[in-house]
């Protein structure tokens, strides 16, 4: 199984932006990560839907023929252990995952329904670049509670 993370725009802040390697980083130990990023569509003349659905365009052709999961907010909560479990489990299909991204519009309704899950990060709404945050922590965290590690106390 491989995850990729498909995502809309770089981080813009160069704090937020190193947080994110980091943590990107530390979850490409525990699971075979990539990471795909697409260009923002600009929405300066435009509707937010147009937004979305370029943007959808984007992401679902680098995601493929991978099992999709959708970051929403409208989507399953899971706690940091149920998590890692289901992402144990996703491991022994040994399909593809992708988790997408959207941007500041959130993600296009037809990508979304494609999902095998939608899955939220958190009860609120958050910037697209701190959800790709949470996402690689929760990845991370993930990987150290299947080893047994000391990280998720």
């Amino acid at each position: 199984m491989r995850i990729l993370l498909a995502v809309v725009g770089k981080p813009r802040d160069a704090g937020l932006a190193a947080a994110i390697r980091d943590y990107e980083g530390r979850a490409a130990r525990y699971w075979p990560l990539e990471v795909q990023e697409v260009r923002e569509e600009p929405a300066r003349s435009t509707t937010p839907e147009v937004v979305r659905r370029r943007e959808a365009e984007r992401l679902a052709a680098v995601v493929g023929g991978a099992r999709l999961v959708a970051c929403d907010p409208g989507g399953r909560a899971m706690s940091s252990e149920e998590f890692a479990a289901w992402l144990q489990r996703e491991r022994e299909r040994a399909e593809d995952l992708a988790f997408v991204v959207g941007g500041a519009y959130g993600l296009d309704a037809p990508l979304v329904q494609r999902a095998a899950l939608r899955l939220t990060l958190a009860p609120w709404t958050l910037p697209h670049e701190l959800a790709r945050l949470v996402l690689a922590e929760q990845l991370y965290r993930a990987g150290t509670i299947q080893r047994g590690e000391p990280y998720h106390k």
